[in-house]
């Protein structure tokens, strides 16, 4: 889609400043922004056509000299060194911009529905001491307002903030400890977080339109969802003004927490992958993606709704590059579908990507995910990637089950044999697969040495 499909407010800005010739930025190129460092950065906005504008980078003091398309649209690619600031930025034609306290580090955009959205003012574990010290100057936010639109936008309203105990509690909290804890182990590196998140939406109005229509799966699941009262459902129409205005702006990578909206899907991972494959499409850009897994909770109807989920949640690590997936099952209650510990979910996206977009090793930094399945006779063994110190919550294993040609499902016995899950059952002579944690409240029971649980999955 052109870039010239203007957000309604940001036309009507631009009409009214047509006579005066001034140039006009979208809202989050503002004070107190994080731009990314040591990279080529992308800076646009619109003016009069063929106005002489000046923008001058105030951690070079370089002057770049432009004009304005006939459609009023300029951009620009500036080097940025790496982390520091403050610094300003200065957009001169015939009015004069100057941004100030803007800083060169880290940017990830955080998106999603309900969990990723929730914030500590949302009462979140230990909310009152985490609030009152927020004081990071170095961490910056900036929230996407919930709109929708049926074509691609340019402009939102909002502007970056610093955080402070005040900004923090309106701030997606996983957002926030995702920040706190990259900063601790980049040593004060500035990080600009970006929450684009919508309660209750479901992933298909998250994708571009066109992704879907070209993608008969995708076209049929996005046409079977349920259309809710609190959420756009319609292809594209989320995405289209509340991620589309950021296209282009540099980023790390994406924090993403959605799912719950979907469970009664059968082809996530394929609607995951197709949201993954978009945006990076509309970046042109291989961006880390790391992702939360969602969390066991008491679904009405068929019991095991959940869990289907949660497995194509694991599929899409296995098909898509550049991903990561956090498990969170031992940190739910299957009576709330909003955990309260937000804490640990950012720690682990966290670590997730000090360990693999940054190079700093945090140990193991995933649950136990099965590579291979086995079948020996009457046994099957189930062997996992990080199952370094594989054990049982209380030695017991409850949640495994294996099923024979026939295809029935049946309780397995389960003993842990160096690092592999060997699984038999008197009712099944010959298993041919295995599942685990197949139920819509399976909190967890496995676990690797590093204490983080196993995920669902199941081999058919």
């Amino acid at each position: 889609m052109k870039r010239n499909k203007l957000f309604l407010f940001a036309a009507f800005t631009l009409l009214s400043f047509a006579a005066k010739a001034n140039v006009t930025l979208p809202s989050f190129f503002s004070d107190n922004m994080v731009l990314q460092r040591n990279a080529d950065v992308k800076l646009w906005g619109w003016g009069s056509p063929f106005e002489d504008i000046v923008i001058t980078t105030g951690w070079d003091k370089n002057e770049y000299k432009l004009k304005p398309n006939r459609e009023a649209y300029w951009e620009l690619i500036v080097k940025t060194p790496g982390a520091g600031g403050p610094y300003t930025i200065n957009f001169k034609g015939y009015n004069d911009i100057t941004l100030k306290n803007v800083m060169l580090g880290e940017v990830w955009l955080c998106s999603g529905q309900s969990n990723m959205e929730w914030s500590a003012n949302m009462k979140i574990d230990n909310a009152g001491a985490e609030i009152a010290k927020a004081n990071y100057p170095n961490i910056r936010f900036f929230t996407a307002p919930k709109l929708a639109s049926e074509q691609p936008q340019m402009n939102m309203p909002g502007s970056w903030e610093v955080c402070t105990p005040e900004t923090m509690r309106h701030f997606s909290a996983v957002g926030y400890y995702f920040a706190r804890h990259l900063q601790e182990d980049l040593k004060d590196v500035p990080i600009g977080m970006i929450n684009s998140s919508w309660g209750g939406s479901p992933a298909e109005p998250w994708i571009p339109a066109q992704y879907i229509n070209e993608d008969p799966v995708l076209k049929k699941a996005a046409a079977d969802l349920y259309k809710a009262d609190w959420s756009p459902s319609d292809p594209g129409h989320i995405y289209n003004a509340m991620i589309h205005p950021f296209v282009g702006y540099r980023l790390a990578g994406v924090l993403w927490y959605q799912g719950e909206s979907n469970v009664g899907s059968h082809v996530y991972d394929k609607t995951l992958a197709g949201l993954i494959k978009g945006w990076r499409s509309e970046w042109k850009a291989d961006f880390p993606f790391y992702f939360v897994q969602i969390a066991p909770y008491n679904y009405e109807g068929n019991t095991d709704l959940g869990a289907v989920i949660r497995d194509a949640q694991r599929r899409v690590v296995n098909a898509v590059e550049k991903t990561g997936m956090v498990v969170v099952s031992d940190i739910a209650t299957v009576d709330d579908i909003h955990p309260r510990n937000k804490k640990d979910v950012g720690t682990r996206l966290a670590n997730l990507a000090l360990n693999n977009t940054y190079g700093i090793k945090k140990g193991v930094v995933n649950g136990p995910l099965p590579s291979v399945v086995k079948a020996d006779k009457n046994k099957l063994t189930v062997t996992f990637a990080n199952g370094e110190g594989l054990h049982f919550k209380d030695k017991k294993a409850t949640q495994f089950e294996i099923a024979g040609e026939d295809g029935t499902w049946y309780k397995a016995e389960a003993k842990i044999v160096n690092n592999t899950v060997v699984l038999t059952s008197k009712n099944v002579k010959k298993p041919v697969k295995a599942r685990h944690a197949w139920h819509n409240t399976a909190l967890a029971n496995l676990f690797n040495g590093a204490g983080l649980p196993a995920s669902t999955f199941t081999t058919e």
